[in-house]
């Protein structure tokens, strides 16, 4: 998978790796994690236990198959709370008073606008690029927004997955949803593809994660409850 993923001012080298992958997939035991940044579990535990007593994360006792159960780690709220959230609580206070004075669909009109800006910007710097370059771009774009976005070729000629492992407006998302709505249209604008959210992380998911499909009908389906 591409990696567009930022350094943690809070902790950097492994322990900002370990809670990067928290971030990405939890929860997660330490031989996992382990594996997956490519040292042994035991080094892995010592950092653990220290991101446990700076209360960054958490952990609990799971069922992993056969065998006895494991522990596994979560980030903590003050862990979630290090990625990036970009002033979340004034906007959505300022949102609220849009919605209002002037009525829901103003705060519906200011997202369209923003992300029709934003598609406006890409389109002229692609052009007719190719699909790969297209979900880079785009990648690109919305981790340095502070949503941690990645790309990675689907199963199927044509199709991409397209993941965000942070929601750095999540406040205003669980008020407005319609800023996710406006989103994945942005989405099918900018990439010139279909785009299908698969998994939401409003709704308690890692990631919000899309099916990208070129070549296909680009209006697909909305997710239940979206405006299109």
């Amino acid at each position: 998978m591409r990696n567009t993923l930022p350094q943690l001012a809070v902790h950097k080298g492994l322990r900002g790796d370990i809670l990067l992958e928290l971030k990405r997939s939890q929860p997660r035991t330490a031989t996992e994690l382990g594996a997956k940044l490519g040292v042994s579990a035991n080094a892995i535990r010592h950092h653990l236990k220290e991101l446990v007593t700076e209360s960054l994360i958490t952990y609990g006792r799971e069922q992993r198959g056969v065998g006895a159960p494991t522990y596994a780690y979560r980030l903590s709220p003050e862990g979630e709370a290090i990625f990036p959230k970009r002033y979340e609580e004034t906007l959505t206070e300022l949102l609220g008073r849009v919605a209002q004075k002037d009525g829901r669909g103003a705060v519906v009109e200011l997202f369209a606008d923003h992300y029709a800006a934003l598609a406006r910007k890409l389109a002229a710097e692609l052009g007719d690029a190719p699909p790969a370059e297209r979900l880079a771009a785009v990648a690109r774009l919305m981790s340095d927004a502070g949503y941690m976005a990645e790309w990675q070729p689907g199963t199927a000629s044509g199709t991409f997955l397209l993941a965000e492992h942070n929601c750095a407006i999540r406040a205003v998302a669980e008020r407005f949803p319609e800023a996710c709505a406006a989103e994945q249209r942005f989405l099918r604008a900018a990439l010139g593809a279909a785009v299908e959210r698969r998994t939401h992380i409003v709704a308690g998911c890692n990631a919000c994660e899309y099916t990208v499909s070129f070549g296909a009908t680009a209006g697909a389906t909305p997710a239940p409850g979206e405006r299109t």
